[in-house]
């Protein structure tokens, strides 16, 4: 369990807002922000991910800006995302048997020098897209240790009774940055270029930083009893043998895999089918992240995981849905509109997947299952990428997304069908830990 954390009262979070009171339901909804180490974790990584999101999109442009090619940008994601898939095990070993919040403050920053590379790159105009295929496959090994790391140590800062509101406001901050950060993209980089967009998200960096090291925050002492083999062993037989953890596991990867590209081609639906360039390109990824941010905070006012697997199934289908109404447009004001809803039900399957794993895991083995959860969220993205790109330029985007949005509702119907068998060993794996938490505080 996590060292006291000074905890502040619920009021202190909605009255630094003139005139406005803190109703209970709002008291419910950032229950987390009363742990003073997660209201540094949330400050300083709503900052950082604002630059992070900029430099997504400045990447994802400069990219299109160089080649013009869809399957360019399929590979710039799959070399990003592909050493997720392949070393988030090793990262999730690591953060079980080390101080997680060390850990992270090393992730980070190897980031922020990773970002101020790219800066430096781009601003002297000496960058070269095989430059961006680099650094993007080495930022992506600092995330495969990163995320795995991050996912967990939000245990140690909130305890596991606030844990599942600490999950919906981490992905809430995640998507407000993803609001901000691309519509502020967009105006740099039509104004000044893309360099700008890159040093600000080095510079960004500093903020979550120095929100770690003010911490206080035990992070107990683990097991590393076992072989770095056997350790990883032991995580994927938890994940084999443990059903419901598996079948959320699979659908999850199938919504990486045959959704998320559409993300990737986001640039060819700004440029050539609605012919808005990069303001567009911003004003599109800002709604996703306004629709997934108000996802993530419907999950946030909920007290209890009853009722989250019927969540995920509908959320996945629906995603589905939206995604080929959206294949479909050809107005930009309808395309901002139906993205709404895409980043909305993404955000509550993923989070509400999230939030059942982590409630059926037991913190032992906390960062090995969390870095498998991180295989199938970012780990089958790259895949996605990369086929998505490819058929991209044989078919179009349009029809790439819609094919994807029939493959999502395919597999929520298969989910849906198998979820009452899954529900009853779900409920005995949750009752089972809160039981060795309560044992613990004893």
């Amino acid at each position: 369990m996590s060292a006291p954390t000074s905890p502040q009262p619920p009021e202190a979070v909605v009255q630094a807002v003139p005139g406005i009171a803190a109703p209970g339901r709002l008291r419910t909804t950032f229950r987390a922000l009363q742990h003073r180490n997660f209201q540094l974790f949330f400050g300083g990584q709503l900052i950082s991910l604002t630059g992070t999101w900029m430099q997504t999109i400045a990447q994802a442009w400069l990219v299109y800006h160089k080649t013009g090619s869809s399957l360019e940008l399929g590979k710039v994601g799959f070399f990003g995302q592909f050493p997720v898939f392949l070393l988030a095990p090793l990262g999730g070993m690591l953060a079980d048997r080390m101080d997680r919040r060390r850990l992270v403050v090393g992730t980070q920053v190897a980031s922020m020098i990773l970002a101020f590379l790219l800066a430096a790159l781009t601003l002297s105009h000496t960058v070269q897209v095989w430059h961006l295929f680099v650094l993007s496959a080495l930022l992506g090994v600092v995330n495969a240790v990163d995320i795995p790391a991050r996912q967990s140590f939000l245990s140690d800062m909130v305890g596991r009774e606030d844990l599942m509101n600490a999950i919906a406001l981490n992905s809430s901050m995640f998507n407000g940055a993803r609001i901000v950060g691309p519509a502020v993209a967009g105006l740099v980089v039509a104004r000044i270029g893309e360099g700008w967009c890159f040093f600000t998200n080095g510079a960004s960096y500093i903020a979550v930083i120095i929100g770690l090291l003010k911490m206080r925050v035990h992070c107990p002492r683990r097991s590393g009893e076992l072989s770095p083999f056997e350790s990883l062993r032991e995580g994927f037989l938890f994940v084999n043998r443990t059903v419901p953890i598996r079948a959320l596991l699979l659908l999850l990867g199938l919504v990486s895999l045959v959704c998320m590209p559409y993300t990737v081609l986001m640039p060819i639906f700004a440029d050539r089918i609605l012919h808005g360039g990069p303001k567009a390109l911003g004003t599109l990824m800002g709604a996703t992240g306004i629709g997934a941010m108000f996802g993530a905070l419907t999950l946030a006012s909920r007290t209890g995981v009853r009722g989250l697997g019927r969540w995920v199934a509908v959320s996945a289908g629906m995603l589905g849905c939206f995604l080929i109404a959206f294949s479909f447009s050809r107005m930009q004001w309808l395309s901002t509109l139906l993205l709404l809803p895409v980043g909305f039900f993404m955000m509550l399957e993923m989070s509400s997947s999230n939030t059942l794993i982590q409630s059926m895991t037991p913190d032992s083995l906390r960062g090995r299952v969390m870095a498998v959860y991180s295989m199938m969220f970012m780990g089958m993205a790259p895949f996605g990428a990369l086929f998505g790109g490819a058929i991209a330029d044989r078919l179009g985007a349009p029809v790439t997304v819609a094919i994807g949005g029939v493959a999502a509702i395919l597999g929520a119907l298969v989910f849906a069908r198998y979820l009452p068998l899954i529900r009853a060993e779900g409920r005995k794996l949750i009752v089972a830990q809160e039981n060795l938490a309560g044992e613990a505080t004893n």
